[in-house]
């Protein structure tokens, strides 16, 4: 590990940094720290770094701004790649974008509002980057990131960068080919938008921020959804109705605005948050028959 960060260090790639606590980069605000965090300053450089990581053959994690996930109390063993300033450009030409995976999916889809570009209102109030949201294929408000990309520039392990487009990227519910078949990083994504009206598209996009402002707790440290829907079931509403909104294990509860959030209620820990996900995967059943799956990333351990 030494060597590793002696070279990268040398190469000048970016932010190096041992021992990082993990819980200064998730919105959860929970998560023990990584042996050895890396922020590229640029895709050449996270092409350098994903070289080194190989050339020691560390384990290697990527994540982007930090919601939608829970970092084990433990911590992460290898590197941790945190794409974010160096990674957030953002080109617009006609309706087409090209967008950096560090990049603010808020503050993308406040920006393209401005210009009367139309198809990213379903974003506005999530919390993620963008390459993040290609990742996972985010959405919300009856639309998602497959509906969008055209295509996303891909780093592997191996090093090389490739394009993939829709069909390649095999999106289905809060999926992509990324998370399991072909782990890789999203570096860029290009989306296709149309024009529209600019009053009705901010108006669209308030609409949505002001739902999620009201019906979810944002002001608490949590990580977004933390189960997926069981459709046509809702999973807040499987929650409510086992009567657990509200319900705590340490310093994690389920919030009472929302039965699909858990919140970090104060010096919460990564075992409050699982032990919680546990009670409601086997209340839910028992009253229900109905299987919950996660959909907050559940990553680290050593």
């Amino acid at each position: 590990m030494k060597e590793a960060v002696e070279k990268l260090r040398e190469l000048q790639v970016g932010k190096v940094i041992e021992n990082e606590p993990l819980a200064n980069h998730t919105t959860m605000k929970i998560g023990g720290p990584a042996d050895l965090f890396i922020e590229p300053s640029s895709i050449d450089n996270l092409k350098k770094t994903m070289e080194i990581i190989k050339e020691f053959d560390l384990k290697w994690t990527a994540i982007g701004r930090g919601s939608n996930l829970l970092v084990s109390d433990v911590g992460i063993e290898g590197a941790v790649i945190k794409l974010g300033k160096g990674l957030d450009k953002l080109e617009i030409n006609g309706t087409e974008i090209t967008v950096g995976a560090g990049f603010s999916l808020v503050s993308l889809s406040v920006q393209i509002s401005k210009k009367g570009l139309a198809g990213l209102e379903f974003a506005s109030g999530i919390p993620g980057s963008a390459g993040g949201a290609v990742y996972m294929n985010a959405g919300a408000h009856g639309s998602d990131i497959s509906n969008i990309l055209i295509k996303a520039y891909v780093l592997f392990e191996d090093g090389s960068l490739q394009w993939l487009t829709k069909e390649e990227m095999a999106f289905s519910y809060r999926t992509s080919i990324l998370q399991k078949k072909r782990p890789g990083i999203v570096v860029e994504a290009v989306f296709g938008l149309t024009f529209g009206n600019r009053e009705e598209i901010v108006e669209r996009m308030q609409s949505n921020k002001n739902y999620r402002k009201d019906t979810q707790p944002y002001n608490l440290p949590c990580a977004g959804s933390i189960f997926r829907n069981p459709l046509p079931n809702h999973a807040g509403r499987l929650v409510q109705d086992a009567g657990l909104k509200g319900h705590s294990i340490g310093g994690a509860k389920i919030s009472e605005m929302h039965g699909n959030f858990i919140v970090n209620a104060g010096n919460g820990r990564a075992e409050d948050v699982l032990a919680l996900i546990q009670h409601v995967k086997d209340t839910v059943y028992e009253k229900c028959g109905i299987e919950m799956e996660t959909e907050v990333e559940i990553i680290g351990g050593k």
